[in-house]
């Protein structure tokens, strides 16, 4: 008898244990080959990152004194020291114009403004389409006369320079502060601030921004290396920025390059190990928030 009231049969009771076994078997096999497959990717991704790496560390300490391309970078020459000092404050006012141009815009698109989000999503993709050569000379030819003159003071180079790292980190800084914003019920949290009298400017700064922490600190992260590494606006607008010194110091000596790329890694990755320890807490923060 076969139907949906039809009873089992011994010989399908038996089975049953059976199939249940062969299904669990077949469970615990495929972990193995896919566990087998993660590692060997692992691995060569890691080989990939490493191997590179390595073979810089060993042509910098190819000098007849060791560590002689480190010292003469670091103690030695000036122009290593003024030029990162140079390319970090142009990067943290470069974040803090950012942020205060994105982190606005994505929340009140999240908020209120929902069907503008394609298109601020593709103005803020225009710097991918856009060459840096091209941003540079459209800024030197708009802003080398009147009526606003930048390009006969330093301090007008200098905004111009903010300028154009500001538009390159579009792409960056609106993904990482979207996904913050989508991470966290800005809705709610929007509600019970103006509930307890809180105005516009007091949400995004009590509220909002401490919600975003991590997402703040990514973009923040990536902007700084784009700032660090970009040449050709720095070079155009004869600006002391990092990436120009170092495609001098590779056109004039050998082993001094190899040298501040390993000291450029190792202040990446300390960068990246304070945004590690300053977002710690920012989860349990979230939560709490939207709970509240």
């Amino acid at each position: 008898m076969t139907g949906p009231g039809a009873a089992i049969g011994p010989r399908a009771v038996e089975t049953i244990p059976a199939l249940q076994g062969g299904v669990a078997a077949a469970r615990r096999r495929r972990p193995s080959g896919s566990r087998l497959f993660s590692w060997v990717i692992f691995i060569i991704g890691v080989l990939y990152f490493l191997v590179p790496l390595y073979a810089t560390l060993e042509f910098s300490l190819r000098t007849k004194v060791p560590f002689a391309a480190y010292n003469n970078v670091l103690f030695k020459d000036k122009n290593f020291a003024g030029s990162l000092l140079y390319s970090g404050v142009i990067g943290v006012i470069t974040i803090v114009v950012s942020l205060l141009i994105i982190v606005p815009t994505a929340y009140w698109v999240r908020l209120r403004l929902p069907r503008l989000r394609p298109y601020v999503e593709f103005v803020t993709l225009l710097p991918f389409v856009i060459p840096p050569l091209i941003l540079v000379f459209g800024l030197l030819r708009a802003y080398a006369s009147g009526p606003l003159a930048l390009t006969g003071s330093e301090l007008g180079l200098n905004a111009l320079l903010v300028a154009a790292y500001t538009v390159l980190s579009f792409p960056y800084m609106y993904r990482s502060v979207d996904s913050g914003l989508q991470a966290i019920d800005i809705r709610t949290l929007t509600e019970a601030a103006q509930s307890m009298g809180a105005g516009w400017g007091r949400i995004l700064l009590t509220v909002i921004f401490p919600n975003i922490r991590v997402a703040l600190l990514s973009g923040s992260f990536l902007t700084l290396a784009i700032v660090i590494g970009e040449y050709t606006i720095a070079s155009f607008l004869v600006r002391p920025a990092f990436g120009p010194y170092l495609a001098l110091l590779g056109r004039d000596k050998a082993f001094e390059p190899a040298a501040v790329s390993i000291i450029s890694f190792g202040l990446t990755w300390m960068a990246m190990g304070v945004i590690a320890l300053l977002g710690r807490g920012s989860r349990t923060r979230i939560q709490v928030a939207g709970a509240r």
